[in-house]
């Protein structure tokens, strides 16, 4: 599962308004034109498309290329946590690099670097001289790469997606990762069985592709970078979290996503690990995979309509009861047909949670703070990164799956049982009074140098406070 308000936000407020990168409004409607129309959102969703596919193959093929290499399931889970340990490093200071510098450039220098990478590690599998370090190393600078690219990108969409528009786009991205998820899992299991260096290109090439699509949008993806670098870096990074922090709602919800994506992401590791051991074909191991994509994919269809229609803290409880309720069953059934047939009905609803979350917090967020919202929001999910693996396998080596599956299934209940009393996600409404709370936020003096009544602006608006 995604975290919450994570990956697609940006634009700014007391400051000049953001770039119009969305094109002219309808003549005969006034609203925004067609995303399909948006020639710059487009150019994004393509790249991170390709690098979403590409790296859900290479990322499927890790843990048993790591596992053929240490042939413990244990040492797999650390070469899979040494790799996250470098976004939850990078994070928060590649916040404050996507708000000071040209996030295109930077997108196309950290994708860049990334394709290096991993052409490092397809190269050595091939030649079969990868060993486990080599393998730890390149997940640990691609994490740092990652950590890089998601909160420029997330400033980026914000830039050229107006606010109305944020629902049905962020609910595109969700689609976009469930159809890589869909279909990463059997491409990575069939390219696996051909050979292992084969999946592993696949993050090569979708990082590449990447960096040429973010070169192709020739308008500005930041607010005013000048007046961002006229803050200290370290600053600036203090500014971003205290923003963060005097939203109830971001300040309630960071820890317990933490909880929420440590116990599900062990559960899946658990299951994954324990099919490795038990010597499941990859294929059928990639079909796990696709039953997640599945559910995503679905449920990012279902997403706008329900965005717009539910309130968040109904929608946000529910969805969390679902995933909790389909852990339960498959801790109690633990078998390879409950995998299949629970993991797309608990994840259904988790699109539009994600959508719906991500979109709020672009729509109350300034421009210039974007990219710091981005990364330490983002941590809800970096921070779980390392556990996860060390969780999952940890837990499946000393207690069976079984064991394994049940106290991560009964965390998960508990943990959504907290997040229900959290009474400022009872407020969130839906996307029409969005705009209210940003001039509410506004006026509250959270936002550095905001002016009471101003809000935040966006693509296309005729200037601040619209």
């Amino acid at each position: 599962m995604s975290t919450p308000p994570s990956a697609e936000s940006r634009p700014s407020l007391a400051s000049p308004p953001a770039p119009d990168a969305s094109g002219d409004l309808d003549p005969g409607t006034g609203a925004p034109p067609s995303l399909l129309r948006n020639r710059s959102y487009l150019l994004l969703m393509t790249g991170l498309t390709a690098e979403s596919l590409g790296a859900g193959v290479a990322l499927f093929a890790v843990p048993l290329v790591a596992y053929g290499l240490t042939g413990s399931v244990v040492q797999a889970g650390v070469v899979a946590a040494v790799g996250q340990v470098g976004a939850l490093l990078a994070t928060l200071p590649a916040g404050v690099v996507a708000d000071r510098v040209d996030r295109r450039r930077l997108v196309v220098a950290a994708a860049t670097v990334g394709a290096l990478l991993w052409t490092t590690v397809a190269v050595a599998a091939g030649t079969g001289s990868l060993s486990a370090w080599h393998l730890a190393a390149v997940l640990f600078g691609a994490s740092v790469v990652g950590a890089l690219v998601d909160p420029a990108t997330s400033g980026a969409f914000r830039s050229v997606v107006p606010v109305p528009q944020l629902p049905t786009a962020l609910a595109a991205v969700q689609g976009r990762d469930a159809v890589a998820s869909l279909l990463a899992g059997p491409i990575g299991g069939a390219l696996y069985a051909v050979a292992h260096a084969v999946p592993l290109a696949g993050a090569a090439i979708g990082h590449a592709a990447t960096a040429v699509c973010t070169w192709l949008v020739r308008e500005p993806l930041n607010g005013d970078v000048a007046a961002a670098r006229t803050t200290r870096p370290v600053a600036a990074l203090r500014e971003g979290l205290r923003f963060v922090w005097s939203v109830p709602l971001f300040r309630a919800l960071l820890g317990l996503f933490v909880v929420i994506n440590v116990a599900f992401g062990g559960l899946m590791v658990g299951i994954n690990l324990e099919l490795v051991r038990t010597g499941t074909a990859p294929l059928l191991i990639g079909l796990v995979d696709l039953a997640v994509g599945v559910g995503v994919l679905v449920g990012a269809v279902l997403a706008p309509r329900l965005v717009a229609r539910v309130r968040a803290g109904l929608l946000v409880v529910a969805a969390l009861g679902v995933l909790a309720a389909g852990a339960v069953v498959m801790a109690v059934l633990e078998s390879y047909a409950a995998y299949l047939a629970v993991l797309p009905i608990a994840l259904l609803l988790v699109p539009a949670v994600n959508a719906g979350l991500s979109g709020y917090a672009a729509a109350v967020t300034p421009p210039q703070l974007q990219g710091r919202l981005s990364s330490v929001l983002g941590l809800t999910g970096l921070a779980a990164g390392p556990l996860v693996p060390l969780v999952g396998s940890g837990l499946l080596d000393r207690c069976g799956l079984g064991t394994a599956l049940a106290v991560l299934a009964g965390l998960l209940v508990v943990t959504v049982a907290v997040v229900s009393t959290v009474r400022p996600l009872w407020r969130v409404g839906t996307p029409d009074t969005w705009a209210d709370d940003a001039v509410a936020l506004a006026a509250s003096g959270a936002v550095p140098g905001a002016t009471a009544g101003v809000a935040p602006d966006e693509p296309g608006s005729s200037g601040p406070g619209r």
